[in-house]
């Protein structure tokens, strides 16, 4: 079987389907469109009180785009995965041409402890996968997805599958019909310019409140671009 090929890769996400392999090891790749997807509304994101004094506590550095390759392979390393190296070639050739991104989380010695990464199609952002190699890192790395979505323009947060982690967070399940319609919004309908969505536009935020260089600060920041919704 031939390589994935990135610009193909796009072309799925833009038409409501994701590529999908049965091991690491796997050579074969199947193209998955669910019945119901996963959803994570940027407006309706639950900041319980206890994620908002972890986030607003510096306990964790948050980054972007800091270590993607890492990432991906935190997310691949497990017992189960769909991340095949096809895949994982594809993925790392859309970020190096600006397609895809990452959130890292780093504890107190500077070592990674979860993140997530996804891709990047006009308004929409395709979560991928996720880790987390300590309690409740990867939902840190969810809250500042959603603050760098917002802040970027950003209007659809596609998680694919249902979870109960998700659900936590505030994800709700829609039809194939409803996901289609906020997919061809984001990606093809919205009649603004590509340029409005950014994923650096918050570090831009951060940088002129000079939090940038502060976990807890950065963290405070974060924390109120979500509202307290608990």
């Amino acid at each position: 079987m031939s390589a994935l090929d990135p610009k193909l890769l796009l072309h799925g996400y833009a038409a409501g389907i994701f590529p999908m392999a049965e091991s690491r090891t796997s050579s074969e790749l199947f193209w998955v469109e669910p019945k119901e997807r996963a959803v994570l509304p940027l407006d309706r994101f639950h900041l319980s009180r206890s994620l908002r004094k972890l986030v607003r506590s510096g306990r964790f550095t948050v980054t972007s785009d800091r270590a993607f390759p890492t990432v991906l392979a935190g997310c691949a390393d497990r017992e189960e995965t769909w991340i095949n190296t096809d895949i994982e070639r594809a993925v790392i050739a859309l970020h190096a041409a600006g397609h895809a991104h990452s959130v890292e989380v780093w504890d107190a010695a500077g070592a990674l402890v979860g993140g997530l990464y996804g891709v990047k199609l006009r308004h929409a952002f395709f979560g991928e996968s996720m880790f987390s190699r300590v309690r409740d890192a990867s939902k840190v790395a969810i809250a500042w997805l959603v603050a760098r979505l917002r802040i970027g323009g950003f209007t659809l947060l596609d998680c694919q599958f249902m979870t109960e982690h998700l659900a936590s967070l505030g994800a709700v399940s829609l039809s194939r019909d409803d996901y289609a319609r906020l997919l061809t919004a984001a990606v093809e309908g919205s009649g603004e310019p590509e340029s409005l969505a950014e994923f650096t536009a918050l570090d831009r935020l951060l940088e002129a409140s000079g939090a940038a260089d502060s976990p807890g600060a950065a963290g405070k920041v974060i924390a109120q671009l979500l509202g307290q919704t608990s």
